[in-house]
């Protein structure tokens, strides 16, 4: 990060939260696997479901079973839900922070950066999460697939910026999958692709990352190397 770099016009940085602030991949499989066997199905495979990790849970329902019916798909992601509030009733739900996450938020909060969240969970599961992390007080939007279309629509995006009126050249998105990537680039954002997540480098970089950080420690200076300097001062 730059010494004594602070914004004084407003940015925004968007997390995706599933692979990017915490890693899910236990809970998220297990939940699916669980709603498969409840609807007679073999289980699915945990890497395709790694794959589909940031989507709208219909759409991940779909993509991992696309001969099923809309009914199954329905059906399906109505279990999974059951599956997943039986995980947190039942304290067996891992969904840890990256080592260095609430430093990175730390920093971009020090040097006048907004923090928000884009992330194809429902508020229902992103509340409690962000709870149990001391989470929920640092963002000033958090934007989910309830409320329009989910990733890689640039829905997410644009809400974020109507809430906080940030303009797109002051907004970065930081997630793991081509789908945050494409998001950001049908916004017109900035878009930084991490390492420790669900999509491998090379899809982020052909996804339309414009840089690819391989810690939480990288984050702050390479969204503040993405805003303008225009508005800032040392």
């Amino acid at each position: 990060m730059d010494d004594g770099m602070i914004t004084t016009t407003p940015s925004l940085a968007l997390f995706d939260c599933d692979g990017t602030l915490v890693d899910s991949q236990h809970a998220i499989v297990a939940a699916m696997t669980a709603a498969w066997r409840c609807h007679g199905l073999a289980d699915p495979d945990p890497a395709a479901v790694r794959r589909i990790v940031g989507l709208s849970l219909l759409a991940a329902v779909a993509a991992l079973l696309p001969q099923g019916m809309p009914r199954d798909h329905e059906r399906l992601a109505e279990l999974y839900k059951e599956a997943f509030r039986d995980q947190r009733r039942l304290g067996t739900q891992e969904e840890p922070l990256y080592p260095g996450a609430v430093a990175a938020l730390d920093a971009l909060a020090a040097a006048g950066v907004w923090l928000g969240v884009a992330t194809g969970k429902g508020r229902r599961g992103l509340m409690p999460l962000l709870e149990h992390h001391a989470l929920t007080d640092r963002f000033v939007t958090l934007q989910t697939a309830d409320d329009g279309p989910g990733k890689p629509h640039p829905d997410m995006i644009h809400r974020a910026q109507a809430v906080t009126g940030v303009d797109a050249d002051r907004v970065v998105m930081i997630g793991d999958t081509s789908f945050d990537m494409l998001m950001a680039v049908a916004a017109g954002v900035g878009a930084v692709g991490v390492a420790w997540g669900y999509h491998d480098v090379a899809e982020l970089t052909a996804a339309g990352a414009d840089h690819i950080v391989d810690d939480f420690a990288a984050v702050p200076a390479t969204v503040l190397g993405l805003l303008p300097r225009t508005g800032t001062e040392s």
